[in-house]
This record gives C-alpha cells, sequence and structure tokens, in this order.
C-alpha cells in the first residue's frame, strides 16, 4: 500500500474573534530610539496589507536604558500590541519564550530596524497559512533580492552560508537574516530541541526542521542593512562556530531524535507515478553520468594503451568491448538500483547491443578521420570523445528500457 501525502490543516480563514492568526516577535535590547518607529511602521502596515487577525509582540532582552517604557506606552497605544519581559539577554531565548507563549497558529520574528521591506512579509507567512509549508524564511541571497550592504558582511555572510552547506548539509539559502516564521504546531516540536539562546538559534531551528523532513519556504527579499547595528561580529562568529560544532556532534552520534520527527512532522512518500512518469529520472541520469566519466576515462586510457601494438580499430574494439561490460554492470547495480541474477543475462544482452551501437559511432567516426585528414593521437581522441557522447546518450536509453522492463 502506497503512503499519499497529506498536507498539514490550513489556518481557518475565518478565526474566532480577536483571536491572532499571526503574531509578528520584535526582540529588543536597549532600543529605546528605534522600537517606536518601528512598532508603528510595522502595524501601520499589518493593518494595511494584511487580510487576517494580527498582534505584535515586543520581547525585551533584559534591556537597561528606556526600552521596557517605550514597549508599554506602545502597548498602551496600540491594542495588537503586548509586551514580554526577560531577566536575560538572548535573541534566541526571547524568541523561544515569546513563540511559546503565543497562542496564534503562525509564528513570525523581525529584527527591530527593520531592514527588510515589509512587502514580503505577507508573502512570507502565506504558504504557513495555507498549511503548504512549515517554515519559512527571508533569503539575501536569491538572484532576485536587492541588498544594500557594505562588502565585509556581504563575505561574511555568504561565507557562513557556505560553511554551513559543507559542515550540516544545510540546503537554505540564508540562515542570518533577521525575517522568519512558523508554525506555531511545528514549533511546538522544535523548540524544546533547540539548545541555543543567542545568534545561532535560527540556525539550529533550520538545521533541525530539515532533518525533520520539513517544508521550507524562502522567500527573496530587500535588504538595507541597518550602519548602526550593534552585532559584535567577532564574538557572534565565534559562538556560531562553537554552536555548528555541538550541532555536528549531535547530529553524528544521535543524539537529537529525527526519527520520531520525521514520523510525527515529516510528509509522507509521493503516491507511485503513473506508467507514463519516467521513475527517479534526475538521479538516474546524474548517477548515469558518473558511471559514464569513469567509462569513458577507462576506454581512453585502453585505447592509449593498446593504439600501440594493435593499431586504432583492433584497439577501439577491445577498449570499448571491455568497458562496456563492466559499464552495464554498473550502472545495472548503482544507476538503476537493480541486484541479484535475475534478468542479468537480458540486461548484458542489452548493453553489448548498446556497444555494438557505440563500435559503429566510433568505428565509422575513425574511419571518416583517417579517410579525410592525417592521423594524429590529438585529432582520433577528440573524434572519439564526440562518438562516445553520442554513444551515452543511446546507451542510456536501451539500458533504461531493458532494467525497467516488467516482464
Amino acid at each position: 500500500m502506497t503512503e499519499t501525502y497529506a498536507p498539514r490543516a490550513a489556518v481557518q480563514a475565518r478565526p474566532a474573534a480577536g483571536s491572532a492568526v499571526l503574531d509578528v516577535v520584535v526582540p529588543v535590547y536597549n532600543e529605546e530610539g528605534d522600537l517606536g518607529p518601528c512598532v508603528r511602521r510595522l502595524h501601520a502596515h499589518l493593518t494595511a496589507h494584511f487580510p487576517y487577525p494580527f498582534r505584535i509582540t515586543v520581547a525585551d532582552n533584559a534591556s537597561v536604558d528606556g526600552t521596557p517604557a517605550v514597549a508599554r506606552a506602545l502597548a498602551g497605544e496600540l491594542p495588537e500590541v503586548g509586551v514580554l519581559r526577560l531577566d536575560e539577554k538572548g535573541r534566541g531565548r526571547a524568541l523561544r519564550a515569546a513563540w511559546s507563549a503565543s497562542p496564534a497558529p503562525v509564528l513570525a520574528y523581525m529584527d527591530v530596524d527593520l531592514s527588510t521591506d515589509l512587502a514580503a512579509l505577507l508573502p512570507l507567512v502565506a504558504p504557513l497559512i495555507s498549511g503548504h509549508s512549515d517554515l519559512a524564511i527571508g533569503t539575501r541571497l536569491a538572484r532576485t533580492s536587492r541588498v544594500v550592504r557594505g562588502a565585509k558582511r556581504e563575505v561574511i555572510s555568504r561565507g557562513y552560508n557556505l560553511l554551513l552547506r559543507g559542515a550540516l548539509a544545510a540546503r537554505f539559502s540564508d540562515a542570518q537574516c533577521g525575517f522568519k516564521a512558523i508554525r506555531a504546531d511545528v514549533a511546538a516540536e522544535l523548540l524544546p530541541l533547540v539548545r541555543d539562546t543567542g545568534w545561532f538559534f535560527d540556525t539550529e531551528l533550520l538545521v533541525l526542521a530539515q532533518r525533520a523532513g520539513l517544508r521550507i519556504h524562502e522567500v527573496p527579499v530587500d535588504w538595507v542593512d541597518d550602519p548602526d547595528s550593534r552585532v559584535d561580529i567577532v564574538a557572534t562568529a565565534l559562538a556560531d562556530l562553537r554552536g555548528i560544532g555541538r550541532l555536528g556532534r549531535a547530529l553524528v552520534t544521535g543524539a537529537l531524535p529525527l526519527a520520531r520527527l520525521r514520523a510525527q512532522l515529516g510528509r509522507g512518500p509521493l503516491p507511485a507515478p503513473p506508467a507514463q512518469v519516467p521513475a527517479g529520472l534526475p538521479r538516474q541520469l546524474a548517477r548515469f553520468a558518473a558511471v559514464g566519466v569513469a567509462s569513458t576515462l577507462a576506454y581512453l586510457l585502453l585505447f592509449l594503451l593498446a593504439r600501440g601494438p594493435l593499431g586504432a580499430q583492433p584497439a577501439n574494439l577491445l577498449a570499448l568491448l571491455l568497458t562496456a561490460v563492466a559499464n552495464t554492470a554498473a550502472n545495472r547495480r548503482l544507476t538503476f538500483g537493480v541486484t541479484g541474477r535475475r534478468h542479468a543475462g537480458r540486461h548484458h544482452l542489452q548493453g553489448l547491443l548498446a556497444f555494438a551501437l557505440g563500435l559503429a559511432l566510433t568505428s565509422g567516426s575513425l574511419a571518416v578521420l583517417h579517410a579525410t585528414t592525417p592521423p594524429s593521437r590529438g585529432r582520433e581522441l577528440t573524434v572519439l570523445v564526440a562518438a562516445n557522447l553520442a554513444a551515452t546518450a543511446l546507451r542510456f536509453l536501451l539500458l533504461r528500457l531493458a532494467m525497467h522492463h516488467r516482464p
């Protein structure tokens, strides 16, 4: 029985009166000057452009200036604004507390400097409201993003995301953009597993979500960097490196309950494709290409070794025959996932047919070359590579037909 994909339930289009669909958290520390303009601008935008009830939560990270007083004044002025006061610093700690306490089904956050264009907010949260996606991030690294920031921050950001791809196999493009959203049901499962309380919080959450098989939606954003940013780049970078090491160890040792998360939150496999739809074609093409490159290199090496004592045509026959048998066996196992001896004879016969076609192409190409131009090793190799490319395309079609044959 094939398990079919069941989408997540969408947020109610007509929520109960007074219940917010979206809660936007603004974490702050000593931001008495920027907090008022930020919240008023965000509130005005949501009032004019967001079609559902919303809430704005100011999460104060133990500020020691006038930020708490400004936050309380905003809450008194704007009914959709709430305040959460924490006694300890840490952006991750503030987001965990605010998101865990919120009754809204969709949770988001953005930096107080509003570097991201607010026009991206509805595209960010819409896939979560509809149930299509589980998390959403703004990305400054997409081709259609427009970013204004210094070269130093640009290099650091791109370098950090490349490091994540190499160290943690991250597939999301921008872990550090302060513009993210998550479904509350997903947050309830992931937040207890996120250990970081600072800037690495975002990365850890996203890696866990990816490993759990959740769908992460990315939105290209327009971003204008805040020149007055108070982030300590060196301290943040060192903390991020420690976080990468800690999270990497947890993933390698199996300390995280990823199997449970995948079973509970991840999507089931897709239904079996119709007979007319090729199954696994992109992956098969990639593996076939890898086997083909190795076979071509082996073929050229054998040809060069046998060219002197045997001559061009016999050397071509020998090299092509040996690599064709090995190529069929490798593709049978690696490309098409066929094991055992069942149908092996038919598969190798199909491979020999492909070998005969390849021999005709390569031998014919050599014959034409020798009849029209003075022979040279360079010209022979060039012609043989071109002929082998054509033979490779035919080989893939023939082998695929043989491997997927249903008796």
